[in-house]
């Protein structure tokens, strides 16, 4: 019995380690979200228009999303330590081969295509991987936390990279970094692993009554085969777009806009702050009160937050210092919400055996909605030489997926022929 126990609580610890790893993995990869710090250190002699400027990032969250299904498919055959040192390789020689051009072009390429492949590999595999070790009551918590990660990667790219831009140059710095991350990230796959294949998570024998219950295992073409597939898809793009335009300008906005040059790094840590934090935190709310109604709070505020933008020149309501560090850090954790409940969401709808593709194929949202709404965002800029009707465009489009989330509902309700389905309580002695 006591041989039982140890080898539980071994398997226990082991789960811990894995969700740390591919956190901290992740975490060093935040330069994808710091980019506004280096787009607005980009020498004006180097000729670059506003869109160029965007291009490198927004071809990164296309090549990003777009890698996370191919690093899922690849999940399926390899192991994760595999695919996480591949990706953290990759991702690092984007920022390196990066630091030795000044052509737009080669930007795209080096930090666009290879930087967003490698972080679609490891993307693809710390999340999944984390969530096989751990029961569906903490479905939530898990995502959030491996997802907050990423999220908070900027909190130290965005403040060491201004001071290192200040003494060496934007070239110089993404050298380091690029060295940096490629040595971090190997370095935390080797504690990437996968349960055993009779490993049955502790708890997992409790639903939690406000989640969708997965009784089917949906593959992805029978996932793609529902409706309810394409309206996440379409929620996703929206409610991530919004923010990843916010998160890919907001050094620019704070200069250009709002006036204050000075306070854009620490602009740009607070939001990533708020993007971890709020991960964590609506993930946790998501396995209280449901994945629907978390996304629908998280929706309606940053519809109001972003909305709000538009008004801010002429009440200069932003230029309080500690005002706006809430603002954007409240910006940041509703846009986390979508990284945290959707994965979990696509758990509950579809099952868990599958989770990985499934999540793979609906994260592509997340890239071409990162890639229309920033690209979109800087010819508005170019055009215009303001934001603003961005903010209005942004503001809109979380209103749509707002609407769109009051018609979901889980598809495992309607494989189950419309029949209520009721968690499996075990009672306490059994455990």
């Amino acid at each position: 019995m006591s041989n039982i126990i140890a080898e539980q609580n071994s398997l226990k610890n082991k789960g811990i380690l894995v969700t740390i790893a591919g956190t901290a993995a992740l975490l060093a990869l935040g330069v994808l979200y710091s980019w506004s710090v280096f787009k607005a250190n980009i020498p004006a002699e180097w000729g670059w228009l506003e869109t160029e400027k965007s291009l490198p990032y927004a071809v990164a969250c296309v090549v990003f999303s777009i890698m996370t299904f191919v690093g899922a498919r690849l999940l399926a055959l390899y192991s994760p330590r595999l695919i996480v040192c591949s990706g953290g390789i990759m991702a690092g020689l984007g920022v390196i081969i990066s630091s030795f051009s000044t052509s737009p072009w080669a930007f795209t390429l080096a930090f666009g295509v290879l930087l967003g492949s490698g972080l679609g590999f490891v993307y693809a595999s710390a999340g999944p991987t984390a969530l096989k070790w751990f029961s569906s009551s903490k479905t939530g918590l898990i995502s959030g936390i491996v997802v907050a990660g990423f999220g908070m990667g900027s909190v130290w790219v965005a403040p060491l990279s201004r001071a290192l831009m200040d003494s060496y140059g934007l070239q110089t710095t993404m050298f380091y970094l690029g060295i940096g991350m490629l040595v971090a990230v190997v370095g935390f796959a080797q504690l990437m692993v996968n349960p055993p294949d009779d490993f049955v998570p502790e708890g997992d024998e409790q639903i939690n009554t406000l989640s969708e219950i997965p009784n089917k295992d949906y593959s992805i073409r029978e996932t793609t085969r529902t409706w309810q597939f394409y309206v996440i898809w379409i929620i996703f793009a929206f409610g991530s777009g919004a923010g990843l335009m916010i998160i890919g300008n907001l050094a620019s906005i704070v200069k250009d806009q709002i006036g204050l040059p000075a306070f854009s790094a620490i602009a740009v840590s607070a939001l990533a702050l708020g993007n971890g934090g709020g991960r964590v935190l609506y993930g946790i709310l998501s396995d209280k009160i449901g994945r629907r109604n978390t996304l629908l709070f998280a929706f309606i505020l940053q519809a109001f937050l972003i909305g709000g933008l538009f008004f801010t020149k002429t009440s200069n309501l932003l230029t309080n210092v500690p005002l706006l560090m809430i603002f954007v850090a409240l910006v940041g954790a509703n846009y986390g919400a979508n990284l945290a409940v959707i994965p979990a969401m696509m758990k509950d709808y579809y099952g868990p055996k599958n989770l990985a593709m499934n999540y793979g194929v609906v994260y592509t949202a997340w890239g071409l909605g990162g890639f229309m709404v920033s690209q979109l965002g800087s010819v508005i800029k170019d055009n215009t030489g303001s934001y603003e009707y961005a903010y209005v465009l942004a503001a809109a489009m979380l209103v749509v997926g707002t609407g769109l989330m009051l018609l979901l509902k889980s598809p495992q309700i309607s494989s189950s022929s419309g029949k209520s389905l009721k968690a499996k309580v075990v009672p306490q002695a059994a455990k």
